[in-house]
C-alpha cells in the first residue's frame, strides 16, 4: 500500500508539472507569435550572410542605407510635387499679382463656400466665437439656420484657421496662401504615401519613383486639385492614402512586433482623420471593408489582423458620430452594418477553417450569412434611426441603373453632370498613351490568376506557406497583394460607372502597375507558369524587375518631361472682368441686409466675395437646399412673372441675378441644358414624330424680363447690367403699369 501511495504521488506531481507547463505555454503564445519572426529572420539572414561571406554589420549598414535613401526619395518626391502644384497654380492664375477680390473669384461653386467660412473664422473675435457662429449660422442662407460645421464638414477649415492663428502667420503670409499651401502640402503627403505603398509591396523604392511619375503625368485623371482646391476630397484622400500604406504593411506576413504596432496606430489615426474630413468617407471605407471581408473569407490573411481593422472602423464611426454632432448618417451607413455583421459572425468563421467538406460548405454559407445580416441590419437601422441620409442618392442610383425614369429636374441635372456619367474614351486613351493602362492590365491579370490558384489550393485544403520565397513564384499568397488586387477591382468597377470616381481609382492603378513591373516575384510567378529552362528564371526575374522600370522611366522622361516644363513656363490668364464688376457693384451699392437669388454656383461666389446673404448654395447633400436650387432655377423656365415673383419673395430675396451664359446656353448635348431640363420637369415639352418641342403660353422668363414691358416691370426693376449679368431689384410694392 505504501508503494502504491508513492506511485500515485509521483503520477500526480508529473501531471501537475505538465498542466503548469501547458498553462505557461498558453500565456507565452502571444509573445512567441509576436517575436517569432524577429527570432527567425536574423537566423536566416545570418545563414545567408555566412554563405555569401558577409558580416551582420555589413548587412545592417546596407539595410540602413537602403531605408535612408528610400525615405529620402519618398519625402523629396512629395515636396517636389507640392512645389510643382504651387508653381503651376501661380502660372495659371497669377495669384501674386492680383487683388484679393480677383483671387477669390478663382474659387468656384462649393469651393467658394468652404473658403468663405475659413475667412469668417479668421475674422471672428475668438476661435470659440467663430465656431459658435458656424454651428448656429443664420447669415448665409435666407430663412434658414444651419450647423455649417456638420452639414458642410468644415473641420479642415477649423484646423487651418487654428494653425494660421497659433503659428503667428498673420504677419508673415496672407490667409489665402496659407490655406492653399496646406492643401498642396497634403497633396505632397498623398504622393509620398503612394510611393511608400509601392515600395513596401515591391521591396524597391524604384517602384515608388515610377508611381510618382505616372501619378504626375496622369494628373488630369488622378486628382481634382486643378479645378477645386478646397474640395473635401483634396483634404481627405491624402489621409486615406496614408491609411492604405499603413494597412499594406500591417497585412504583411512575418512582421516584427514594433513595426506591426506602428502600422496599427497609423491605420487607426488615419482612418479616423479621413472620416472627419469628408462626408462620403464611410462609403470608400465600406469598399475597403468589402475587400478585407473577401480577403478573410478565403483565408488569405490572418483573421486576427482583419478583425482588428474592423474594430478600428467601429471606433472611428463611434467617435465620428459623437464629434460630428451626433451625425445619424454614420449610424445608417453600410460600413457599420457590414462590420457589425462580420463581428457577429466571427465565432462561426473561427470554427470553419478546418479543411473538411462541411467547413467548405459552411464557408459559402458564411458569406451568404454576412451579406444577409448586413442588408437586414441596414434596413432596420434606417427604419428606426432618424436620419437625413441623402435619399436623392438612392433615387439617382435607380435612374442611373435604368430601374426607374423621372422628370425631376434635380435627378436629370445630376445625370447630365460629366462626373456622374460613364468615362469617355479619352480617359482610356490618356492612360494608354502614358503606358499606364497596358502595364496595369498585365500586372492585374498575373496577380488575379495567382490569387485564383491560391484560392483553389485553399479550397482543396492546402495550407498557406509561412514564408513565400522568390523561387516559389506565388505572389498570390501575399495578403497585402491580394488586398490591393481586390481593392483596385472594386474601385475600377465604380470608375467604369461614374467618371468622378476615377480620382479614387487611378492613383492606385499607378501604384499597382509600378509595383508589378518592379517586383521580381511577379516576374517569377509568370516564368513559373511558362516553365522557362533556357535561362535561369530567378536571374531573369531580377534583371527584368530592374530593366523594365528603367526603360519605362526613360521613355516617360523623354516624352512627358518637356510637356511638364512647357506647362510650367507658360503664363496662362484667368480673368473675369464681368464678375469682378458685379462683385464690386454689390459691395458698393447693395444694402447690407440684402438677399440675392440666382444660380447656386454664382451664389457661392457672392457669399465669398461680398459676404451678403443668398437664397441657395451649390451643395447637394441637403434635400431642402436641392429643392431651393430647383425653385430658383425657375428663372430660366417658361413661367409667368407672377410665379417667379412668388417663388423669390418666399425666400425673402431682394435682388435677382440673370446669367446670360445660362439663359442663352448652347450645350453640346441637347436635353442637358438647364432650360431643357426645366421644360421637361414643368411639362412644357411636346413630342411629335420623334422630335421634342418646348411649348408654353409664357415666354422664357430670362428673355422676357430683358424686354422691360409689363407685367415684368411691375415686379422687377433693373438696377445693373453688363455683358454677362443682369441684376433686378425685386419690388416690394407692385406697380401695375401698362
Amino acid at each position: 500500500c505504501g508503494f502504491l501511495r508513492v506511485q500515485f504521488y509521483v503520477l500526480c506531481c508529473n501531471n501537475l508539472k505538465k498542466m503548469s507547463s501547458g498553462a505557461a505555454d498558453l500565456r507565452q503564445r502571444k509573445k512567441q507569435n509576436c517575436t517569432e519572426s524577429d527570432k527567425m529572420a536574423p537566423e536566416e539572414r545570418n545563414k545567408e550572410n555566412s554563405k555569401l561571406g558577409r558580416s551582420p554589420k555589413y548587412m545592417l549598414i546596407q539595410r540602413f542605407a537602403k531605408l535612408f535613401f528610400g525615405c529620402l526619395a519618398a519625402v523629396t518626391s512629395g515636396m517636389m510635387y507640392a512645389v510643382y502644384l504651387s508653381t503651376y497654380h501661380e502660372r495659371k492664375f497669377w495669384f501674386s499679382s492680383r487683388q484679393e477680390l480677383e483671387r477669390e473669384i478663382t474659387f468656384q461653386g462649393d469651393s467658394a463656400i468652404y473658403y468663405s467660412f475659413y475667412k469668417e473664422l479668421l475674422k471672428a473675435p475668438s476661435f470659440e466665437r467663430g465656431v459658435y457662429e458656424l454651428t448656429h449660422n443664420n447669415k448665409t442662407v435666407s430663412l434658414k439656420t444651419i450647423n455649417a460645421v456638420q452639414q458642410m464638414t468644415l473641420y479642415p477649415e477649423l484646423i487651418a484657421s487654428v494653425l494660421y492663428q497659433a503659428s503667428g502667420s498673420e504677419e508673415v503670409i496672407e490667409p489665402v496662401y496659407f490655406y492653399i499651401g496646406i492643401v498642396f502640402g497634403l497633396q505632397g503627403i498623398y504622393v509620398t504615401a503612394l510611393f511608400v505603398t509601392s515600395w513596401v509591396m515591391s521591396g524597391t523604392w524604384l517602384a515608388g519613383m515610377l508611381t510618382v511619375a505616372w501619378f504626375i503625368i496622369n494628373r488630369t485623371d488622378t486628382t481634382r486639385i486643378d479645378y477645386s482646391i478646397p474640395s473635401r476630397e483634396n483634404w481627405a484622400l491624402p489621409y486615406f492614402a496614408c491609411q492604405v500604406a499603413a494597412l499594406t504593411g500591417y497585412l504583411k506576413k512575418n512582421l516584427n512586433c514594433s513595426a506591426e504596432k506602428f502600422c496599427y496606430l497609423l491605420v487607426s489615426a488615419s482612418t479616423y482623420t479621413f472620416m472627419m474630413m469628408w462626408e462620403y468617407s464611410h462609403y470608400l471605407l465600406f469598399v475597403q471593408a468589402v475587400s478585407l471581408f473577401l480577403l478573410d473569407s478565403f483565408s488569405l490573411a490572418q483573421t486576427e489582423k482583419v478583425h482588428e481593422v474592423y474594430k478600428i472602423y467601429l471606433f472611428s464611426l463611434f467617435l465620428g458620430y459623437l464629434l460630428q454632432f451626433e451625425n445619424s448618417t454614420l449610424l445608417v451607413s453600410p460600413l457599420l452594418s457590414l462590420v457589425a455583421a462580420l463581428m457577429f459572425s466571427k465565432c462561426l468563421q473561427m470554427n470553419m477553417k478546418k479543411g473538411t467538406f462541411l467547413s467548405r460548405l459552411l464557408k459559402i454559407m458564411y458569406i451568404y450569412l454576412v451579406l444577409t445580416i448586413t442588408v437586414t441590419l441596414n434596413f432596420l437601422l434606417k427604419m428606426f434611426v432618424p436620419h437625413k441620409e441623402n435619399e436623392h442618392l438612392l433615387k439617382f442610383i435607380e435612374v442611373k441603373l435604368g430601374l426607374n425614369t423621372t422628370k425631376n429636374f434635380t435627378m436629370n441635372w445630376l445625370l447630365c453632370q460629366e462626373s456622374l456619367q460613364a468615362p469617355s474614351q479619352d480617359f482610356f486613351l490618356r492612360l494608354t498613351q502614358s503606358s499606364l493602362l497596358p502595364f496595369y492590365i498585365l500586372v492585374l491579370i498575373i496577380c488575379l490568376f495567382s490569387v485564383t490558384q491560391v484560392i483553389f489550393r485553399r479550397i482543396c485544403g492546402e495550407p498557406l506557406k509561412e514564408t513565400v520565397k522568390l523561387e516559389d513564384g506565388r505572389i498570390g499568397e501575399r495578403p497585402e497583394i491580394v488586398y490591393h488586387v481586390i481593392h483596385t477591382i472594386l474601385l475600377g468597377c465604380l470608375a467604369m460607372c461614374l467618371e468622378g470616381t476615377k480620382y479614387l481609382w487611378t492613383p492606385y492603378v499607378c501604384m499597382l502597375a509600378a509595383f508589378g513591373v518592379c517586383s521580381p516575384e511577379l516576374w517569377m510567378t509568370l516564368f513559373k507558369w511558362l516553365r522557362l529552362k533556357a535561362v535561369h528564371p530567378i536571374l531573369l526575374a531580377l534583371i527584368l524587375s530592374m530593366a523594365v522600370p528603367t526603360i519605362i522611366g526613360f521613355s516617360l522622361w523623354k516624352e512627358f518631361f518637356p510637356r511638364i516644363m512647357t506647362e510650367l513656363s507658360e503664363l496662362q490668364e484667368f480673368y473675369d472682368p464681368d464678375t469682378v464688376e458685379l462683385m464690386t457693384w454689390i459691395k458698393r451699392q447693395a444694402p447690407v441686409a440684402a438677399v440675392f437669388a440666382g444660380s447656386p454656383q454664382l451664389m457661392g461666389v457672392i457669399k465669398l466675395c461680398t459676404g451678403w446673404m443668398v437664397s441657395s448654395l451649390p451643395l447637394y447633400n441637403d434635400d431642402d437646399l436641392l429643392k431651393r436650387n430647383e425653385n430658383i432655377y425657375q428663372i430660366y423656365s417658361k413661367r409667368s412673372a407672377e410665379d417667379i415673383y412668388k417663388i423669390l419673395t418666399s425666400y425673402k430675396a431682394n435682388f435677382l441675378i440673370i446669367e446670360d451664359s445660362i439663359c442663352n446656353e448652347v450645350g453640346p448635348v441637347r436635353g442637358c441644358r438647364v432650360k431643357d431640363l426645366l421644360d421637361i420637369a414643368n411639362g412644357h415639352v411636346v413630342c411629335e414624330e420623334g422630335d421634342s418641342y418646348a411649348y408654353s403660353k409664357y415666354g422664357r422668363f430670362c428673355h422676357e424680363i430683358k424686354m422691360n414691358y409689363s407685367p415684368y416691370v411691375n415686379y422687377f426693376t433693373r438696377v445693373y447690367w453688363n455683358r454677362s449679368y443682369f441684376v433686378y431689384k425685386i419690388n416690394t410694392v407692385i406697380s401695375f403699369q401698362s
